[in-house]
C-alpha cells in the first residue's frame, strides 16, 4: 500500500508524460518525411500538419526545407547522411581504394596488413566490412547452358527420406536421367552410389533415350571424380568409370563447383525429383512407391508439357532422335573391366565373393569383366566364365578347376586334407558335419571324407549343400544321412542329377547302394598311419601299425 501511495504522488505531482514523438531517438522515416511534404503541399499550416503526423512543429519546419522524398530507402540514405559514430577504419577508405585500383585482386588480409603498418588499430569485421564496400563487383551476366537436340544429356544421384503410412521410414537411393533438348526423363531407384550403378544406368538409360547424346553431363560426384581441376576439368576420374564411358561411347562432361546455370533452365534435376514426386505423395510400402514412379515417369514424359519449354518431352524426343547416335553396348552386354590377383589358392576375391580358377594361374594378375549376372576372368592362356554371385553367398568352384586343383596336390594325406577343405567350402553344416563325424570316430573321418567328396562329385554344390542341412535337421549328422537326404531330394525332383559323372564299379555300386555308402572302400585315401582291410562277412576295420585297435 506504501508504494502504491508513493507512485500516486509522483504521478500528480510529475504530471501526465508527453506522448513520445516519432522522430526522437532515431532518423525520421523516409515515408513519414514524404507524409509531411505531401500535408504541406495541400496547404494545411505547419502546426496542423505536426498535429496530424505527430511530430514536432521543428521537424516539419526541417522537413520543409528538403528536397522531396524520391525512395524509402531508410538504409541507404543513413549512409548517405553518414548517420552514427564513423568506423575506426573509415579513415583508411581511400587508401584501400587505391590498392585495389592497382589491384583488384588483392587478398582482404594483405590489405589488412598494410593498413596496420599504416597505423591501423582497428578489428577485422570492420576492416573487412570497408574492403567490401570498395572491392569492385565481380558479377557477370547469367548464361543458361541449354542443350541442342541430341547434345546434352544430365545424370545425378538422389536420396530421399521416404515416410510410409505406417509410419515406417527408409531412405531412398535414386539415379536420375534426362535430356536436356526435350526434358525426356528416366529415374531408377538404385541399392548404392556406386561406379557400377553409375553405368548400368547409364546403358539402361540410354536405351530408353532411344540413342547416345554427343555429351552426358554430370554434376561432378566423388564417386567418378577423384581428383579435381580448375573449374571443370577433372585431372583424374575413376578407372572403371572412364573405360566404361568408352565402352558406351558416350563423352562426359562435367558442371563446374558452384555453377547452377548449368544445369538447365529449369530446377536442379535431383530437387525437381524431389518435389514433383517424392514429397507431394504417400506410398504403401517400397512396392507401391515403384509402381508410382512408373505410373509418374509415364505421365511427365508422354502427358504433361515440360514447364521450361512448353512441349511434351516425348514429342520433342522424337524430333531429337535423328540427332540421338545408335546405342553401342546394350545393358547386358555390357562389361566392367577390373585388375584383379589369383591367390595361392587359386582363387580371385571380388566383392568379398571367391571364385575359382584353375591351380595353374595362382599367383597371377589377369582381368575379371563383370557383367550384371556372371563374370568372366582371363588371366594368361586361362578364362572362366562364372555366375555372379553376391556378398555372402557360399563359394561354389567349378568341378574341373576344383579336380584340376585335387590333382595338383601330391601326396595321399594333401589330397585328403584339400578335400575337406572343398567340403567345407559348403557352409555351416558343412562344418558341423565334419566336426560330428571326426569325432565320433577319428579312425575312419578320412574314409568318410572321401565317401562325402564322391558325393560332391556326383552332385555339385547346391545339392550336396542342402542335403547335408536336411540330414542335420532330421538329426542324422553321418553320410548315411545325407545319402538318404539325397535320394529323397532326387526321387522329389524326378530323377538323377543332372550332370552324372563317369565311375568306376566300386563307386557306382556305393552311390546306388546307401549302406555301402557309410563303409570305406578299398583303396580310399586315408590319413596317415591307417590302411583299410577287408574280410568277407564281416565289418572293416581299421588298422593302425598293422595292430588291430
Amino acid at each position: 500500500m506504501i508504494w502504491v501511495l508513493i507512485m500516486t504522488i509522483m504521478g500528480a505531482v510529475m504530471g501526465p508524460r508527453a506522448p513520445k514523438s516519432c522522430d526522437e531517438g532515431e532518423m525520421l522515416p523516409l515515408l513519414k518525411r514524404h507524409e509531411i511534404q505531401v500535408l504541406l503541399n495541400a496547404g494545411f499550416t505547419k502546426s496542423d500538419v505536426a498535429a496530424r503526423s505527430g511530430t514536432s512543429v521543428a521537424t516539419v519546419k526541417r522537413v520543409s526545407a528538403e528536397m522531396d522524398v524520391e525512395h524509402t530507402d531508410d538504409r541507404a540514405h543513413r549512409r548517405e547522411r553518414r548517420i552514427g559514430r564513423p568506423s575506426t577504419s573509415a579513415v583508411f577508405g581511400e587508401s584501400v581504394a587505391a590498392w585495389l585500383k592497382d589491384d583488384p585482386e588483392l587478398p582482404t588480409q594483405e590489405l589488412l596488413r598494410r593498413a596496420r603498418d599504416a597505423g591501423y588499430e582497428g578489428g577485422k569485421s570492420a576492416f573487412y566490412s570497408l574492403v567490401a564496400s570498395a572491392r569492385p563487383s565481380r558479377s557477370s551476366p547469367v548464361v543458361r547452358f541449354e542443350g541442342l537436340p541430341g547434345e546434352f544429356s544430365q545424370h545425378d544421384f538422389g536420396q530421399v527420406d521416404v515416410r510410409y503410412v505406417d509410419g515406417r521410414t527408409e531412405r531412398i537411393h535414386f539415379f536420375a536421367s534426362r535430356l536436356k533438348y526435350s526434358r525426356f526423363a528416366r529415374v531408377t531407384v538404385v541399392e548404392n552410389e556406386r561406379v557400377e550403378t553409375i553405368l548400368r544406368c547409364l546403358a539402361r538409360d540410354f536405351v530408353a533415350f532411344g540413342g547416345l547424346p554427343l555429351m552426358a553431363v554430370f554434376d561432378r560426384p566423388r564417386t567418378i571424380v577423384q581428383t579435381s581441376g580448375r573449374g571443370r576439368e577433372v585431372e583424374a576420374f575413376n578407372g572403371m568409370f572412364a573405360q566404361g564411358i568408352v565402352d558406351l561411347g558416350v563423352g562426359v562432361e562435367m558442371c563446374a563447383p558452384r555453377s547452377g546455370n548449368q544445369k538447365g533452365s529449369v530446377e536442379r534435376l535431383v530437387g525437381w525429383v524431389k518435389s514433383s514426386f517424392f514429397k507431394p505423395r504417400k506410398f504403401q510400402d517400397k512396392t507401391d512407391l515403384l509402381a508410382q514412379l512408373e505410373r509418374w515417369l509415364f505421365e511427365i514424359n508422354t502427358q504433361t508439357a515440360s514447364r521450361a519449354t512448353g512441349t511434351i518431352p516425348e514429342t520433342r524426343r522424337r524430333e531429337e532422335l535423328a540427332r540421338l547416335r545408335p546405342i553401342k553396348v546394350f545393358p547386358e552386354k555390357l562389361a566392367l573391366r577390373v585388375p584383379v590377383f589369383v591367390g595361392p589358392s587359386a582363387e580371385v576375391m571380388f566383392e568379398g565373393v571367391p571364385y575359382s580358377m584353375p591351380p595353374q594361374a595362382a599367383q597371377m594378375s589377369g582381368t575379371m569383366f563383370v557383367f550384371e549376372d556372371r563374370v568372366r576372368i582371363v588371366v594368361g592362356r586361362w578364362s572362366s566364365e562364372q555366375r555372379r554371385r553376391r556378398k555372402g553367398e557360399p563359394p561354389a568352384a567349378v568341378p574341373e578347376h576344383r579336380a584340376a586343383k585335387l590333382a595338383a596336390v601330391r601326396g595321399p594325406r594333401a589330397k585328403l586334407y584339400e578335400k575337406r577343405e572343398q567340403l567345407l567350402s559348403l557352409g555351416t553344416d558343412a562344418l558341423a558335419l565334419l566336426t560330428e563325424i571326426t569325432h565320433k570316430d577319428h579312425r575312419v573321418a578320412g574314409q568318410h571324407v572321401n565317401e562325402l567328396y564322391t558325393l560332391l562329385e556326383r552332385y555339385g554344390d547346391d545339392r550336396l549343400r542342402s542335403a547335408i542341412g536336411n540330414a542335420l535337421r532330421d538329426g542324422e549328422a553321418s553320410v548315411e544321412g545325407v545319402a538318404r537326404a539325397l535320394q529323397t531330394s532326387a526321387r522329389r525332383d524326378g530323377g538323377e542329377p543332372t550332370a552324372r559323372r563317369r565311375v568306376s564299379g566300386n563307386d557306382a555300386r556305393g552311390a546306388h547302394n546307401q549302406e555301402d555308402l557309410a563303409r570305406p572302400r578299398l583303396g580310399a585315401a586315408q590319413p596317415r598311419g591307417f590302411k583299410l582291410v577287408s574280410k568277407r562277412g564281416a565289418s572293416r576295420r581299421a588298422v593302425r601299425g598293422g595292430r588291430r585297435s
